[in-house]
Parts: structure tokens; C-alpha cells; sequence
């Protein structure tokens, strides 16, 4: 009997160490029950111990990619990561213009916890804002991020808030989600606006050294989630539901994060 499985696809950075990039976005979709495929609009030189050197594909090369999987498998969310070029990100916006069915999540990596290269450059900032975000069924920052796209300081949860809703109001993403591991407090709260509505998202803060890839990985299980919902449209109860998960999932993978080597851990699922 032949079973049937909802494929997830990702557009971001081939991170050789396996922490972050692409491979840590089939990872977190296999945890969410998609069967993950991948395209590579970013190379880096890095590892657990920081990024070194990045350089972005072409624009041709990461449609081509993408357009061989979408016309042949069964794809039902895409997650967007490290684009690096503003080429890149009006490539992948025409790309996702007019695609019903598709759940897009929007994940806005610019700069790497350890290294000094850009995975996104700062001319591409505005053009992520204004022709990739109005894609986007969910798109995640964390502070700096937030503050790079709205242009204001995002320093606490109210400001998470307005920071949340101007994503949606002003940027047009369908809903936006500002995390709250760089926030100060023992809650990390991520701020969730979807429509006129904010939910807050409470996990406790967890000790221990830096975890490499998190903020990609969430996104990729939000994305996988999504990718196995029932339906076309992304609802609201579905979307929701499917940030809610990921934050428990994320949480405990933190919990247990594992050692590889390096100055980081890295996330798996068991």
C-alpha cells in the first residue's frame, strides 16, 4: 500500500555543521510528520564555533531548484530562511506570488549569533519588507530583527506587541511572531498577532550554554506542522495551533540539547 505524505520545503543556507540552515529545517519537519525537501540559496563556511564566510547563490539557480519540487511533489508549506542577496528575495517572493495553497513562514536570519558574515545583505531589508513579508502566512523575528523591519525599539513585551502588530498592519505578513529569548525577564515570551488579536507565549527561561539554530528551527516546525494540516486554507485555529506546538516542542528540544562539539549545541528530536 502506498502511503501518502505531505512534503515541507525549505529556502535558506546550507550550514555544514548541521546545526542551523537547511539541515536543521528537515530535521525539525520529519519532527512534525512532513517529509522534508530543501533548496540552497545560501553556502557558508561554518560550523558550531561561528560563522566564517557566507556567499549567495544565484537568483536562477535557487528558482530552478525550487520550481523542480514544487511542480513534481506534494508541498504544502515553504519555509523561508537565510536568502542573503536582495535578488534572492524578490526570486523567491515572484515565486510564492499567486501559490494558493501553500502555507509561507518567513523566518528573517540577517546576522549569526557567533561570526561576522551577513545572511542577509542590508539592502535586502526593505525589499524583504516590502515584497517578501506580504507572503508570508507567518513570519518570525526575534528583537533585533523586529526592530530592523519596523523601524522602532523592541526591548519589551509591549513593545513586542506593537512590533507584532506592525508587521501585520503595516508589512502585510497574516500574522507575525516576535520571539522573546533576546527580552530580558525569567519568561521567555514570544508575541504572537495574528489579525487584531496578540497572544502571548510563556515557556520558562532555560540555563546552559548557546543553542545553535534555534530561530530556524522553530520556524521549520511551525512550517512542517502546517504542512500536514487538513484543508487548503491556513485558518486561524490551525495557525495558532500550530505555533502553540511548536513552542512545546522547541522548548523541551532545548531542554536536551546536545553537545556536537564546537562552542554550541544543536537541537535534535527522539
Amino acid at each position: 500500500m502506498t502511503i501518502a505524505m505531505p512534503c515541507a520545503l525549505a529556502i535558506g543556507g546550507l550550514d555544514p555543521g548541521g546545526g542551523a540552515g537547511v539541515l536543521a529545517d528537515l530535521r525539525a519537519f520529519a519532527a512534525a510528520g512532513a517529509f522534508g525537501s530543501a533548496v540552497v540559496a545560501v553556502a557558508t563556511v561554518q560550523s558550531t564555533a561561528g560563522l566564517r564566510r557566507a556567499r549567495s547563490l544565484s537568483p536562477t539557480e535557487v528558482v530552478e531548484q525550487a520550481r523542480e519540487v514544487l511542480r513534481h511533489q506534494r508541498v504544502r508549506a515553504v519555509k523561508v530562511g537565510a536568502l542573503g542577496s536582495p535578488a534572492n528575495v524578490r526570486a523567491v517572493a515572484r515565486l510564492l506570488a499567486g501559490r494558493a495553497g501553500l502555507a509561507v513562514v518567513v523566518d528573517t536570519p540577517m546576522l549569526p549569533s557567533r561570526g561576522k558574515a551577513r545572511l542577509l545583505s542590508r539592502g535586502a531589508v526593505q525589499l524583504l519588507r516590502e515584497a517578501l513579508l506580504p507572503h508570508a502566512t507567518l513570519v518570525t523575528v526575534n528583537a533585533d530583527e523586529a526592530e530592523a523591519l519596523v523601524g522602532g525599539p523592541v526591548r519589551t513585551v509591549g513593545e513586542a506587541h506593537d512590533a507584532a502588530r506592525a508587521l501585520v498592519s503595516h508589512c502585510g505578513a497574516h500574522a507575525a511572531l516576535v520571539k522573546g529569548g533576546h527580552l530580558a525577564g525569567p519568561m521567555a515570551i514570544d508575541v504572537l498577532a495574528v489579525g487584531d488579536e496578540v497572544i502571548e507565549l510563556r515557556a520558562r527561561r532555560l540555563p546552559g550554554s548557546t543553542v545553535h539554530g534555534t530561530g530556524c528551527t522553530f520556524a521549520s516546525l511551525v512550517a512542517g506542522r502546517l504542512a500536514t494540516r487538513r484543508g487548503r486554507k491556513v485558518e486561524r485555529d490551525a495557525l495558532v495551533g500550530a505555533v502553540r506546538w511548536a513552542k512545546r516542542v522547541h522548548h523541551a528540544a532545548l531542554a536536551r540539547a546536545v553537545d556536537v562539539g564546537g562552542a554550541a549545541r544543536v537541537l535534535v528530536f527522539t
